[in-house]
């Protein structure tokens, strides 16, 4: 009885692994024309919305897992960071592409060619699970590609524009691609600051890079976990946490902001009030920028 009740699960264990083996087919099988049907949006890209001068997002968008799929890395402006990944699902003959980001979003879209673009649809999730439907067009056009979207609220009922976007190849060396990084950083240190003022430490925790460092006028230094600890703690209330003159440098994927800070408050049950100025560097990694080190000088003497 044992031997037989082996010779089942011997059965069955082969049986499985042969299954998983027809199910991870060679990479030669995305090989067919239809996986290159969106290849059209592979490169490197600064993306323009419709009638504006100045790039608002820079888009990379590679082939990975033996070219069966078309990974996007979407970073703009606002700090947004985000992903998709698109492929082609042979079985059911349409494309799928899902779309997550540093806010929390998923946005799960299918479809396929149509007049010569490629047209995904499917819907995100509000608060309260309230669907909105999406459309969404990719076409190549003379300079790139052109990508536009519509929403709607009311389950197809009627439709809105939700955006209309231009991909051109991006040049590094431009000094309006160094001009769009030292915005995307400047408002990521902006964020930074209103967190530290509302002891916002999920916001600390997302812009700060897990190896930072702080070091303060007086030689202390404090690492991410510690900052954190003290947000929580709410050891420090502040009215006033707001910074001027401010200058930010980028150089590749390094950007350094410089400004005056000023502090007023309550700190451990003492008031608190002083200048100071403070360098904080940030780098650029897969997932956005991170704030990796922060120098602050001495409080400023009292203007009399």
């Amino acid at each position: 009885m044992r031997s037989a009740c082996l010779l089942k699960l011997c059965v069955v264990f082969a049986a499985a692994a042969l299954s998983k083996a027809a199910f991870c087919q060679p990479a030669a099988a995305c090989a067919a024309p239809e996986y290159r049907q969106l290849d059209f949006w592979v490169g490197d890209w600064d993306v323009f919305e419709k009638d504006a001068s100045t790039s608002s997002a820079h888009v990379r968008v590679d082939r990975i897992l033996d070219g069966c799929v078309l990974r996007e890395h979407y970073e703009d402006t606002t700090g947004t960071v985000g992903e998709s990944f698109s492929i082609y699902d042979a079985a059911r003959r349409l494309w799928h592409q899902t779309w997550v980001t540093n806010r929390g979003r998923l946005l799960t879209t299918e479809g396929g060619p149509e007049r010569g673009s490629i047209v995904l649809a499917g819907a995100y999730y509000r608060d309260h699970a309230k669907e909105v439907r999406v459309r969404g067009t990719w076409t190549p056009v003379a300079d790139g590609v052109r990508e536009t979207a519509v929403t709607s609220a009311d389950a197809g009922k009627t439709w809105e524009p939700w955006f209309d976007l231009s991909f051109r190849p991006h040049n590094s060396q431009t000094t309006s691609g160094e001009s769009d990084a030292a915005k995307t950083v400047a408002h990521l240190d902006d964020e930074f600051q209103a967190a530290v003022k509302a002891n916002d430490a999920d916001s600390m925790d997302r812009i700060l890079a897990d190896n930072f460092v702080l070091v303060t006028g007086s030689g202390k230094a404090f690492n991410k976990q510690q900052s954190l600890d003290e947000a929580r703690r709410r050891s420090s209330t502040y009215e006033h946490q707001e910074d001027t003159d401010k200058t930010v440098r980028v150089w590749g994927d390094t950007a350094v902001v410089t400004a005056k800070l000023w502090v007023q408050g309550i700190r451990d049950g003492k008031p608190i009030d002083y200048t100071l100025w403070f360098s904080d560097t940030y780098i650029r990694t897969p997932a956005g920028w991170k704030y990796v080190f922060g120098q602050a000088s001495l409080p400023l003497p009292k203007a009399q």
